[in-house]
């Protein structure tokens, strides 16, 4: 909104009013500047650096130069992710590429009733679970996928156990609020089959796990630049 408040102007062309406003001396009227507010700008840009920046975490989350091993698991399909969770304990999940095409990314995780797949929203350099609680405004959100994972899997997912929405109900008609609804509890990533992470990606994460500050450490550059690269815990 922009608000301006006119001060004196001229009666004719090249001649100045002579009134003087009561109290105040001639020559001291000057006019008010606008008030002006201006609505913050978003930078495309931000966008751009966040996104790539989780992608390149979630690549290097077990990859190595030859093979790749990681939890993020790329463009599989729904049913894909659930045959690979369908086996593992509750609490296993794996990241993959969402289907709906208002979402990037998924998170397929094993419950208590059986694999479920939770869409990840993006918002403002952010991400977060699309949940349908009411509790949903004060869900955290981070900076990348894998610091979100990394918050459910710790001691402070226990204040923000909630219920989540599934990604998609096979039959919405018939499928109630309570039915469309989990828990989350992440305990154990799952990697895509080829194999393990490498020797060097779980001595990453045993650093990451056991040190605040790892660049601190006493240790090569170059082994702090890989740490640096993959800065979680899972």
């Amino acid at each position: 909104m922009i608000l301006c408040v006119p001060g004196p102007r001229a009666l004719l062309p090249g001649a100045l009013s002579t009134d003087v406003p009561q109290g105040m001396r001639a020559g001291t009227v000057h006019s008010t500047p606008c008030l002006q507010s201006t609505p913050p700008v978003w930078d495309p840009a931000k966008d751009l650096r966040a996104i790539a920046s989780n992608f390149c975490y979630l690549e290097n989350s077990g990859a190595t130069r030859v093979s790749v091993q990681r939890w993020y698991w790329g463009a599989v399909t729904a049913a894909q992710a659930h045959a690979a969770l369908q086996e593992a304990s509750e609490g296993a999940f794996l990241v993959r590429d969402s289907s709906h095409p208002m979402y990037m990314l998924t998170l397929s995780v094993r419950t208590a009733r059986g694999p479920t797949s939770i869409r990840i929203q993006y918002s403002g350099a952010r991400f977060l679970l699309d949940s349908s609680s009411p509790a949903r405004p004060s869900l955290s959100s981070f900076p990348s996928v894998p610091s979100l994972v990394q918050h459910y899997m710790g001691p402070e997912r226990k204040a923000e156990e909630g219920k989540l929405e599934v990604e998609a109900p096979s039959k919405p008609s018939q499928q109630t609020a309570q039915e469309a609804s989990v828990v989350l509890k992440l305990k154990r990533a799952v990697y895509k089959p080829q194999g393990l992470p490498s020797l060097q990606h779980l001595t990453r994460l045993i650093i990451n796990r056991h040190s605040d500050c790892p660049d601190q450490l006493p240790l090569p550059r170059p082994l702090l630049r890989y740490i640096q690269d993959y800065p979680f815990k899972v």
